[in-house]
């Protein structure tokens, strides 16, 4: 076996700043030069951690002509999730979403696909197996996490191997940039090694695969209404998209805060608050701070009807496109089934040049 997996992703956090600093400059000009692979699991309806976190850095890479795959990531649900049975639902309301929020496959770069529905790609899991140990993939820090997250006492083989497929979804395209939390960053670099180890092995004059790079999300970690978890339907702190504006003022204003009046932007001291002011700051470009100063003696009464109201204002528009393309399921699955369809088409010339290079062409 080669070197081991440096799981603290290609040298410190910093340094991968740094690299998503000089990739997101050059973005700019030359958007062509890169492929994005994206996506979630489609286990449940995105929030607005999911709009502010990654959907809208999404539909700015479009905008900005960079070719973006999205991946529905359906068969991932089966390695810690028990219920199957809304995957077909939720991967609709995913695209739903989507397009909510201003992916437009029609006029920008972008293939919305879910992979189950490319089984050109899947085939890569078998060769990319044989390039990791078990012992580098009980290691991943990111899956340990995952197991204990999701509280799993009997831990199938999927759960070890995701990391693997999270491979295959990036370099079946030839992805060389994917947009990441610092948490994601040890998964990604499983794949940069996959990615070396596969050209190094099977195709050294002529490498099939590049080795992704991470652009590290500029977004701070959202927390949920209670102000102390991550925003997650499950922990039932989350406000959905599809949240009327009535409902978004029910949850906002059971919102915990604290018991000092006067509003201010504490980050350590006064998280709960200080989380409220950054969404506030996340829908009107104003900074936390100066949003706190202007509420200041209004206490916490004024700082959840201000969230509200930006908040509200902020999703009208997403909320209007979202009811329209409800009724319209026809054409929901038909961006599905034609993202496939290209995915596919890629992963056949993928798989391809990978038999070729595995002397497997018959």
């Amino acid at each position: 076996m080669a070197k081991e997996i440096d799981y603290s992703a290609n040298g410190s956090y910093e340094a991968a700043v740094e690299r998503s600093k000089k990739i997101e400059a050059d973005i700019q000009v030359n958007p062509k030069k890169y492929r994005v692979l994206t996506g979630d699991r489609p286990t449940g309806l995105l929030h607005i951690g999911h709009y502010f976190g990654s959907l809208q850095n999404r539909v700015r890479l479009a905008n900005l002509g960079v070719p973006t795959m999205i991946l529905i990531a359906d068969y991932q649900v089966l390695t810690d999730h028990d219920a199957f049975d809304k995957i077909s639902q939720n991967t609709k309301q995913l695209v739903i979403d989507y397009l909510a929020a201003g992916i437009n496959p029609e006029k920008q770069d972008v293939i919305i696909y879910p992979h189950s529905y490319v089984p050109e790609a899947n085939q890569l899991m078998l060769p990319f197996l044989t390039l990791v140990s078990n012992a580098e993939l009980s290691r991943n820090p990111t899956v340990k996490e995952e197991i204990q997250s999701a509280g799993l006492t009997n831990v199938n083989a999927g759960m070890y191997t995701y990391p693997v497929h999270q491979a295959v979804d990036i370099l079946f395209c030839k992805g060389n940039v994917v947009p990441v939390g610092k948490d994601q960053l040890p998964h990604l670099e499983l794949t940069r090694t996959i990615a070396r180890r596969f050209n190094e092995k099977f195709s050294p004059k002529n490498p099939i695969f590049p080795e992704p790079q991470a652009l590290l999300s500029k977004t701070p970690s959202i927390l949920g209404l209670d102000g102390s978890q991550k925003m997650s339907k499950s922990r039932g702190n989350a406000i959905m998209l599809s949240a009327t504006e009535d409902e978004t003022a029910k949850l906002i204003k059971k919102a915990k805060t604290d018991g000092e009046r006067n509003i201010t932007y504490d980050p350590v001291n006064r998280p709960e608050v200080a989380n409220l002011l950054m969404l506030i700051s996340l829908c009107t470009g104003e900074e936390p701070s100066a949003i706190a100063e202007k509420i200041g003696m209004g206490g916490g009464g004024m700082l959840k009807s201000t969230l509200t109201e930006a908040l509200n204002e902020t999703l009208r528009p997403l909320r209007a496109e979202r009811a329209r393309l409800e009724k319209d399921p026809e054409y929901i699955r038909s961006v599905l089934l034609n993202g496939a369809k290209k995915a596919r088409e890629i992963a056949i010339q993928t798989l391809d040049e990978v038999r070729a290079a595995m002397n497997m062409v018959i």
